[in-house]
């Protein structure tokens, strides 16, 4: 298929005299879920035979979907490469928006199902780890008190995952904290509480039982820690750096705490937690917290919601649920 002629200013082919879409440009362009599903498969694929056989069609019914998109947006959205295709700046943007129509449908489709069956709606939450303990139990148990149908699903994961898992529609909100790399005007967020760390052992660490341990002593150790470039990972670096010592060297990337627990009882590892996790970890008597110098603490996590995207009525009751204990944890 030929590109669409006219300027290229780094997002792909313009045409001259371009005009703006304006408001409700899908409805006079007859856009159609077809077209939508053909964007998910060729990002998907990045071949247009490829995508058409997912779609079960033709690559010329294919060819003459994706020009009908091209036309009605007036630029070309995908780059024509010898193997395949690739989206440009204006194709990324429609792949983006195109996957979350799509998903809220699917997810419109799962609550009617569960209306239908009497389950009673579903609820998606996202949270990184310490709240996911502190707030997330507590407030699920009182929710699901007054819904006992209700279906609730929580991804613990680190806050970049969990804030695109809510950009793509996968999650109705989140307890994360938003990413310095990321347009914070895409949503609302509310702030919550700060996170204290500390390091766990095994109960039998050498390190034990020496009274206060300096960063000097912790830097030869082995250690399992998030990934490069998280925010755990960032404190723990910077508490390092600011005795003067260079970052530990062994170590193990991960954000799993059960792969954490395995390396502890296998070689004498340490693990970064925040105080409540440890608090719940240390109590199973297999893992103590090492006394060291200083405090470490970590930027506060809140309430983040995608903006003019409305909650579905279950998940603003638990929205509501979790930002109040959220605001007043003590009091509950």
């Amino acid at each position: 298929m030929a590109l669409a002629s006219g300027e290229d200013d780094g997002r792909g082919p313009r045409r001259h005299g371009s005009r703006p879409l304006g408001t409700d440009w899908f409805l006079r362009a007859r856009l159609k879920l077809r077209h939508l599903q053909l964007l998910m498969a060729l990002d998907e694929h990045r071949n247009l035979h490829r995508a058409a056989e997912a779609l079960n069609m033709s690559q010329p019914a294919a060819s003459k979907l994706l020009g009908e998109l091209e036309r009605m947006t007036d630029v070309s959205l995908f780059e024509r490469l010898p193997r395949g295709v690739e989206p440009n700046w204006y194709g990324e943007v429609l792949v983006r928006h195109a996957r979350t129509v799509l998903s809220e449908l699917n997810r419109a489709g799962d609550e009617l199902t569960a209306l239908i069956a009497g389950e009673g709606g579903s609820v998606a939450i996202g949270a990184v780890t310490s709240p996911a303990i502190d707030i997330l139990g507590a407030a699920i148990e009182e929710m699901q008190g007054r819904h006992p149908r209700l279906h609730v699903r929580v991804d613990v994961e680190t806050s970049d995952v969990l804030v695109r898992r809510l950009i793509e529609a996968r999650l109705d909100f989140a307890i994360a904290r938003i990413p310095e790399d990321v347009d914070s005007s895409l949503f609302l967020y509310e702030e919550g509480h700060g996170e204290e760390l500390c390091f766990l052992v095994g109960r039998d660490h050498p390190l034990l039982g020496r009274g206060r341990i300096t960063p000097d002593l912790l830097a030869g150790q082995s250690w399992v820690l998030n990934a490069r470039g998280t925010l755990l990972r960032r404190r723990i670096e910077g508490y390092f750096r600011e005795a003067g010592i260079a970052p530990p060297e062994r170590i193990v990337d991960t954000g799993s705490v059960l792969l954490g627990l395995s390396m502890i009882a296998r070689n004498g590892a340490i693990m970064a937690v925040s105080r409540s996790v440890a608090a719940l970890l240390v109590a199973g008597g297999s893992v103590a917290i090492l006394p060291v110098e200083g405090r470490i603490r970590v930027e506060p996590f809140g309430l983040v919601r995608v903006a003019r995207r409305t909650l579905p009525p279950a998940a603003e009751a638990m929205f509501q649920i979790v930002r109040r204990r959220l605001r007043a944890p003590d009091d509950l």
